[in-house]
């Protein structure tokens, strides 16, 4: 397991900034996205993905992920409206040949929300359809394809996320403990999904707190870790304190936070027998 840092935590800096802060951090490679500052232009990513990857890798090294958001926000272009599954599947072929050309070892999307009219069955049955194409696509590219459940998306739990990853065989997770804990599931709840991790998202929370210090949260990062480790999880740990409007993710000190995160992981990994 190796760390990484999210592009989003620093949204005043840009792509090159993040990227050097995280070399000082001693944390080797960036997690990169359409946010903020640091955002990737995300017309040169569907029309010009090859020339656009080389010149990424060249200011800042091949990226440890990619989150790829179809639409101008979470509900816009959704994984579970159907109406527009034609459109995201064109443009998940570019997203694709982007990370192919940036040696991006894998890409995020969001499942998807419950749509005016849907039930939540209903919205994963139609994500489901698109999420099936999308892995067998994103299989014959050698680019792992994650989902991340999330508040507010249709994908709140972990048995229903458990049913999702069965019903698209290869689907694989970025695992963020913080969603489900901050919704008022156990860790041990939670645990179940380390086998199907591709990419982790690390930060504190607790029950209707999504991001907390890293002393005042209740995720016991010494097991979650243990947990991955026995699961035989080798991929990025991508520290993910933010500052930002959603669900209230505006008052940690970010850098100090990301900092005593890394320390705790180093310190785990060094104590490895």
């Amino acid at each position: 397991m190796q760390l990484s840092l999210t592009s989003w935590s620093l949204p005043l800096c840009t792509l090159t900034e993040c990227a050097a802060i995280a070399r000082a951090l001693r944390i080797p490679s960036l997690d990169v996205s359409y946010f903020y500052r640091s955002a990737l232009d995300r017309r040169r990513v569907l029309e010009a993905p090859e020339e656009y990857a080389k010149k990424l890798v060249g200011s800042i090294g091949a990226p440890s992920n990619f989150f790829h958001l179809f639409g101008q926000s979470v509900p816009d272009r959704n994984l579970a409206d159907p109406s527009i599954a034609r459109e995201n599947i064109s443009d998940f072929a570019n997203v694709l040949r982007f990370c192919s050309a940036a040696r991006v070892p894998s890409v995020m999307v969001l499942p998807g929300v419950v749509n005016p009219g849907q039930s939540r069955r209903q919205a994963l049955i139609a994500s489901s359809k698109s999420l099936a194409e999308m892995q067998s696509m994103a299989a014959g590219a050698g680019v792992v394809l994650t989902i991340e459940a999330h508040v507010h998306s249709y994908l709140e739990s972990p048995s229903l996320t458990l049913e999702l990853l069965n019903i698209v065989p290869g689907l694989r997770l970025t695992l963020d403990y913080t969603h489900f804990l901050c919704l008022g599931y156990r860790q041990e709840e939670i645990d179940v999904l380390a086998p199907y991790a591709a990419h982790v998202h690390l930060r504190q929370a607790r029950a209707g707190v999504l991001q907390a210090p890293v002393e005042m949260g209740t995720l016991n990062f010494n097991a979650m870790l243990g947990v991955l480790r026995d699961a035989n999880y080798s991929g990025f740990l991508a520290l993910e304190y933010v500052h930002q409007d959603y669900m209230n993710t505006l008052f940690e000190d970010v850098l100090s936070e990301t900092v005593k995160l890394r320390d705790l992981v180093e310190a785990w990994h060094s104590k490895i027998n």
